[in-house]
């Protein structure tokens, strides 16, 4: 049985990745007041005198003191970023400059105002963007906020004050600050301030105070702040209890839906719903449902805010469609288990609206069970959705079809005219309907209103009795010519909402169908090169846009590489933009607010592991909602194929490291011959040794075999284990001071016995200084040297080892007056396992691949070459540095 106590693995999971996220980000501090003239940049400097007394780095990125004499000398000693300066009409204008305060990295940086909107040419249109940006690089921000510039706050102190305020952050940044200090004043306390001249200047307090600073509008706007403060303290409480698991009287399973459209209806009823989640705890989910009419351009950009502001309100969005609207509401919300629909209407709706709005409200209400529905007032009059549910027209056809409709209601009058007599005046009726109904399936509900009226008129005047008068006397008649409008309005009405319907269908159907052949196109594409080529292509036929790809590089960062099919002109601004968007995983560039000025827009690439890269797009116009949710569909399954792409080629490495394994296998089996020759003549000596009585003589030279052999083994060992040390990248450096003369010395001793054939030579200069380098991986460097030096050379021949130091870097060369290498073999003595034709028996060939690899680790570089009169010479150049203190004898 499962126990509902037991924790949730996967909540465990989330809480530790959050809590790593945290901690490699940036705490952000908002000083929250209910209006200017509080105090909340006074308190942030405040605050930020106390932490740079603590230590704390602290720098000030942008500070607007309003010149008031207290918060000026609060500044102090802070250290001040440069502003940037940007000119526009003629002005200059001054924000906060992110790169200098990325590039100084501060514990802590202040700036103020975080609801302001940059000046154009800024990396971004609002600066809570840029303190953004700050926090990923995690740098800590103080900054300050009042009441008014929430989102979701907006328009309640716009029906408050009578002001509308334009500048505004989204909710959610408001929400993931980590501490909220509430700067507080009472309303008789600020206006004394106002007063006193400590807010404005005297002229400026006398207008402030008639207008937005009423005592009333101040009262109001403190206890809103007070209020959104409470409610974030009940929050994080309860975020704290979940995340420790401390039991409480949770209200589970709360979520709110907010019926979205294009109308600026919506944007108060996001808001209002917003407020009302938040109140209750819950989580809001934002619900568009396609109308069957095509939107103007004024439509669609009023729905693209509509849309942008539930998701900087941190809304889920859901798009659908549906005949009926009450039905499809219904449909979702019982699919997403919501517990509150949130629903608006207008004002002052005509007679008709009210009917039809009635109507859907009524429904939505019999039907939704244990739904709770909220119907929200407005003050917009004849909204565009309230139009769209009481019209039940749709005159969009244009001139042509009016014509030909007409044309051809005249013709058929005409054409009957002849046979009045033959047929009756009745049976014109009935042919005049039916052809009202043929034209109702090719032409919309203007053009038959158009031929209802002229078969009513033609009818009347040239057909019923008393022919050329509008005069009729029979009711039957009377009906008829109703009955011309009737079936025209009906047949108009299916027909239209038929044709609505088939060209959603044939819009989706011809998406469903590029997205299908995109994925088998990209199913079919091998390789990078491939998966981008059919992208580009797709694209274009698609959208009919150009486009171009970054990919990652070697360094988990973009590179140069632009994949394009056409001549796009990528600048350095441009390639700036894409890797801004590459690390922040969203989008930037033309038609965002994040650095506009571009010609291209950026979007991330994201995989379900990895980031593929960045695609730019050349657009010309923005995308409206349903495109933008179409491109959004259609890049994930480029995303896809090109991490898949990428995965490949992981899982290729991954084979060819096994496959380098089995030749690791394969190749110790090849040399266990060196291991079993020094095991057998150790194992041969000791055995005779133990059973034998010797004489010392014979003791003592099997007591040498056996250290000899010893220190084969021993050697072979050292050098498989470097070797693994080097492909497994376990090599770390410490440098430290060092003399070369004990380096030199140290390798000398200890291989004494190899060199009792040779005489050696060592060559360094006495006023030589001490260097910084690692004395282990340079002694096991020059000791393999030598000893390779050893096999080679003939006996009693001079094994020189020279050391100096040139321009910054450690030289050591190891001479000997061996055969040398053969001219063929040079470029490849420092690979593994390598063997010259004129090697000597026995080796590994592992000396000079284990000597390049520590001397790559010292970031330096070896190479070979033969003598002019004989031998061969290793040269090392490793980087280090000299003290100023040189050895003297």
């Amino acid at each position: 049985m499962n126990d509902p106590t037991r924790p949730d693995p996967d909540e465990i999971l989330a809480s530790i990745r959050k809590d790593e996220e945290r901690e490699h980000r940036g705490k952000l501090k908002i000083f929250f007041g209910m209006c200017a003239g509080v105090g909340k940049t006074y308190s942030m400097l405040k605050a930020a005198q106390l932490e740079k007394s603590k230590g704390t780095d602290v720098v000030i990125g942008y500070i607007e003191t309003h010149n008031r004499k207290e918060t000026n000398d609060l500044i102090g000693d802070l250290e001040m970023i440069p502003r940037r300066s940007f000119e526009y009409k003629g002005s200059s204008l001054f924000e906060v400059d992110i790169e200098q305060i990325i590039q100084r990295k501060p514990r802590l940086v202040l700036i103020d105002e975080l609801a302001h909107s940059n000046a154009p040419g800024s990396r971004h249109l609002k600066r809570y963007q840029d303190v953004q940006d700050i926090l990923d690089n995690g740098i800590d921000v103080y900054t300050s906020l009042n009441v008014q510039h929430l989102e979701s706050r907006a328009d309640t102190v716009a029906q408050i004050t009578g002001i509308i305020v334009r500048e505004t952050l989204p909710d959610e940044i408001f929400e993931s600050a980590e501490e909220i200090e509430l700067v507080d004043l009472t309303p008789v306390e600020l206006l004394q301030r106002f007063d006193e001249g400590k807010v404005y200047s005297p002229q400026q307090t006398r207008e402030a105070t008639r207008n937005f600073f009423r005592k009333g509008n101040i009262t109001a706007l403190r206890e809103m702040a007070l209020r959104i403060v409470a409610d974030r303290v009940d929050s994080q409480l309860r975020q704290y209890m979940r995340q420790k698991r401390i039991s409480g009287p949770w209200k589970s399973g709360l979520r709110l839906m907010a019926v979205i459209n294009q109308s600026s209806q919506s944007i108060n009823l996001i808001r209002w719903a917003k407020n009302l989640a938040n109140t209750m705890g819950a989580g809001l989910v934002a619900l568009y449902i396609e109308p069957s009419g095509k939107l103007s351009k004024i439509q669609q950009e009023k729905l693209s805010r509509n849309i942008l502001l539930a998701k900087q309100l941190g809304a889920e969005l859901i798009t659908t469609s549906g005949n009926d609207y009450v039905k499809t509401v219904l449909n979702i919300a019982r699919k997403e288990n919501i517990s509150h629909i949130v629903i608006s209407k207008p004002r002052k709706p005509n007679l008709l609206a009210t009917h039809r709005l009635n109507s859907y409200i009524n429904r939505l209400i019999e039907h939704s069970g244990n739904i709770d529905i909220y119907v929200m007032g407005s003050n917009v009059e004849n909204d565009d959705k309230t139009r769209e549910y009481s019209s039940l027209l749709s005159y969009s056809s244009g001139f042509v079809q009016y014509f030909i409709s007409g044309l051809i209601t005249i013709l058929t009058a005409l054409a009957f005219y002849p046979f009045k007599a033959v047929l009756g005046y009745q049976v014109v009726s009935f042919a005049m309907l039916f052809m009202i109904s043929m034209l109702a399936i090719f032409y919309g509900i203007g053009p038959i209103l158009l031929s209802a009226f002229l078969c009513a008129i033609l009818w009347n005047y040239f057909f019923i009795p008393p022919e050329f008068t509008l005069h009729i006397s029979k009711a039957e008649d009377v009906l008829m010519l109703g009955m011309f409008f009737i079936i025209a309005l009906l047949n108009g009405i299916l027909t239209t909402r038929v044709r609505k319907q088939e060209r959603l269908t044939r819009e989706r159907e011809e998406r469903t169908n590029a997205l299908y052949q995109l994925t088998r196109d990209l199913s079919h594409a091998s390789g990078i090169e491939e998966v981008i080529s059919v992208s580009i292509k797709a694209i274009r036929k698609s959208f009919n846009l150009e486009s171009a790809f970054f990919l990652p590089g070697n360094n988990s960062e973009l590179g140069e590489k632009l994949y394009a099919e056409t001549d796009i002109v990528i600048n350095e601004a441009d390639r700036s933009i894409a890797s801004w968007v590459y690390y922040h995983s969203g989008k930037a560039g033309k038609f965002t607010d994040t650095l506009p000025s571009s010609s291209y827009t950026f979007y991330a690439l994201n995989g379900n592991k990895l980031k593929p890269g960045v695609v730019a797009l050349l657009h010309k116009q923005a995308m409206n909602i349903d495109m933008d949710l179409f491109w959004n569909t259609f890049r994930t399954q480029v995303s896809n194929a090109i991490e898949r792409e990428f995965l490949n080629s992981l899982a290729l490495k991954a084979s060819i490291l096994n496959e380098s394994e089995k030749l690791y296998k394969t190749l110790f089996n090849s040399i266990s011959h060196e291991l079993r020759i020094p095991v057998a003549t150790i194992m041969g000596a000791s055995d005779t040794m133990l059973n034998v009585d010797l004489d010392k003589s014979t003791f003592r030279q099997l007591s040498d075999e056996i250290f000899t052999a010893s220190e084969r083994l021993n050697r072979l060992i050292e050098n498989l284990l470097n070797m693994s040390r080097l492909e497994s990248d376990r090599i770390k450096p410490h440098a430290d001071w060092q003399d070369v003369h004990d380096l030199a010395g140290k390798v000398l001793r200890t291989l004494k016995k190899e060199l009792e054939n040779f005489k050696t030579d060592v060559v360094i200069p006495d006023s030589l200084p001490l260097v910084k380098l690692d004395f282990g991986l340079m002694e096991q460097i020059l000791h393999n040297l030598v000893l390779n030096a050893t096999q080679y050379a003939p006996p009693k021949t001079t094994i020189r080892i020279k050391m100096y130091f040139d321009a910054g870097f450690l030289f050591m060369e190891v001479m000997d007056r061996g055969p040398g290498f053969n001219d063929l073999s040079i470029p490849f003595v420092f690979d593994k396992f390598y063997r010259a034709d004129n090697s000597v028996p026995g080796g590994t060939g592992l000396g000079l691949s284990i000597v390049k690899g520590f001397v790559e680790a010292l970031n330096g570089s070896v190479k070979v070459e033969n003598r002019k009169n004989g031998g061969a010479r290793i040269t090392v150049k490793v980087p280090t540095i000299t003290s100023t203190l040189e050895i003297k004898d």
